[in-house]
């Protein structure tokens, strides 16, 4: 790669009508593959019913959550076995197999049995679709930014590869808006015994459309032009990662801009809706309408600031975008309780709820496995608030002390699940607790009059602005930072990790937290840490690459 000599009127020239095709195949099939990898997330409480119901339901959200994480899990392998076969046979087929991958996994996943059909045969067989969308989708995402990439013009690559940034949005946007016509379409009932399959097996329309399309692409010029001359490389996976040149550009790019880029990404979309049905209660149409205006109303500004950063830089406004998440996460989710449940926020003032137990039988609830059993009184106290959406504080008790829950001037005994009359008191437990909790006015779910919509959406666009700083130049930066002949593999990597696993455990990590401590907004620091690091070390140690060519 070398500087810009002379770029001529390529940066301000109109966009071609070869350059408008490659976008919009590129960025249709991009929407219909994040269509399908998200109508999981969106559907996580139909799916945590249907797969995961043998599990009590603080165990049931996380276990469900990390099975989405799966997906995620798994993407840095799609990386390397797509991003090796793109740059060894060409970008162009390596995105069609990933198409097809997602589009048929997506497809099954709403033909599969449920667990109380199959039994444990249904969350395995889930599983094992997520994992092939994740292989699909780690392969997918480097292929469509490197080939938009190819096609743009030097001082335009920001402007063009923001509208690959944009198909992530959009996926979640249409999976979302799909899913509000179906609920609407049908009564409650159906729609949780088998209406929330309808989205899933409506994504063999769209692949269709989506590998129809695509088919109709030619190679990318870049490497074409390496392929005749023979220049293309014949082993990118020793060339990325085993030349210490390269491989500390791919580290520098993970956690100096990649790794802040994913969190505040994953927290302004999933989490924000994660806590407003799980932590607020707020129905779930409800919040899907909310963050659908949000995502609708933000989604334009991945092309503005992707346009910005070929003027003022890619780091800048990435940087920017994990700052301000770092000093306004806290007060915008705070903001987010207020407008959304009053009522929760008005019960937790006039009367706090505190477990009163042995700090020895508290343990931190990250039942990655979903098979471990949280069986102490101190446990069983907290799950059954969080199961409820009830913050709490704990104060610490003697050993040997069995757990209570006090509720205003209102004490109620928790017990040990172990024992062998566990169901009769986690009944009473049950009884107990929903009273006690309506007789302090905590809402069993968030008044849908009592929500102030309009404030609800501003603080969700500006969640989305900031999801927008940090994407919306990533594809630009990441392309630039490789050669052509290794691009493709050693982009998708970087990206990949950041984005699949601290970017996609985000959800599961942040409801352990919040389980653990009792605090609604204690899930809010994994996002603001992992970004603080990335401006330190963006900062730091990672170079500006805006003034890098296409080759």
């Amino acid at each position: 790669m070398v500087n810009v000599a002379a770029a001529g009127g390529s940066a301000t020239r109109g966009m071609t009508a070869e350059e408008r095709k490659v976008i919009f195949a590129s960025s249709l099939g991009t929407v219909f593959e994040w269509y399908d990898f998200y109508l999981y997330g969106s559907l996580a409480a139909a799916i945590g019913n249907n797969f995961f119901s043998a599990l009590d339901p603080g165990s049931r959200d996380i276990f469900t959550l990390l099975a989405f994480a799966a997906g995620f899990f798994v993407r840095p392998f799609g990386a390397i076995v797509f991003g090796r076969l793109g740059d060894l046979v060409g970008r162009k087929y390596t995105f069609l197999v990933t198409i097809m991958l997602m589009g048929l996994s997506t497809f099954l996943v709403g033909c599969l049995p449920s667990y109380a059909s199959v039994g444990i045969a249904a969350p395995v067989l889930l599983i094992s679709l997520r994992l092939i969308q994740g292989l699909a989708l780690g392969g997918e995402y480097g292929g469509a930014a490197t080939y938009v990439a190819e096609h743009a013009p030097d001082g335009r690559r920001g402007a063009y590869t923001a509208w690959i940034q944009t198909t992530a949005t959009l996926g979640l946007f249409l999976s979302l808006l799909v899913i509000i016509v179906v609920r609407e379409t049908l009564a409650p009932a159906d729609f949780d015994a088998w209406g929330w399959r309808i989205p899933f097996l409506l994504s063999a329309l769209l692949l269709a459309v989506s590998v129809w399309i695509r088919l109709k692409l030619s190679e990318s010029p870049v490497f074409q032009r390496m392929k005749n001359e023979g220049t293309s490389s014949k082993a990118p996976l020793k060339e990325s990662f085993g030349h210490w040149p390269n491989l500390k550009i791919v580290i520098l790019a993970l956690f100096g801009l990649v790794a802040g880029q994913a969190v505040v990404w994953y927290t302004g979309q999933f989490y924000a809706m994660q806590f407003l049905t799980t932590n607020l209660k707020v129905p779930a149409t409800t919040a899907q309408t909310l963050i659908a205006i949000a995502l609708a109303i933000g989604t334009p500004f991945f092309i503005v600031f992707g346009s910005l950063s070929d003027k003022y830089g890619r780091k800048p406004i990435i940087l920017a975008g994990c700052v301000l998440a770092i000093v306004t996460y806290f007060p915008i989710f705070q903001g987010l309780t207020h407008f959304a449940n009053p009522a929760l926020e008005a019960a937790t003032t006039s009367s706090p709820v505190t477990v009163v137990a042995d700090p020895n039988e508290c343990e931190f609830q990250f039942n990655w496995s979903g098979t471990i059993k949280f069986t102490s009184s101190c446990d069983v106290a907290t799950a059954a608030l969080y199961a409820r959406g009830v913050p709490y504080t704990k104060v610490d008790a003697p050993k040997g002390t069995v757990a209570t829950i006090k509720i205003g001037d209102k004490a109620i005994t928790s017990y040990d699940a172990k024992g062998a009359d566990a169901a009769a008191k986690a009944k009473t437990l049950a009884t107990d607790l929903g009273a006690a909790l309506k007789e302090a006015k905590y809402p069993a779910t968030a008044d849908v009059n009592a929500i102030n919509k309009p404030m609800i959406v501003l603080l969700l666009v500006v969640l989305m602005i900031y999801v927008t700083m940090v994407y919306g130049p990533i594809a630009a930066l990441l392309v630039e930072f490789f050669p052509a002949r290794i691009r493709y593999t050693s982009m998708s990597l970087p990206y990949h990790i950041g984005n699949g696993w601290l970017g996609g455990f985000l959800p599961a990590i942040a409801a352990a937290l919040v389980l653990g401590s009792g605090n609604l907004y204690s899930g809010l620091w994994y996002p603001i840490i992992v970004a603080a690091i990335t401006v330190v070390l963006g900062v730091l140690f990672v170079r500006e690459p805006k003034h890098l060519t296409n080759n």
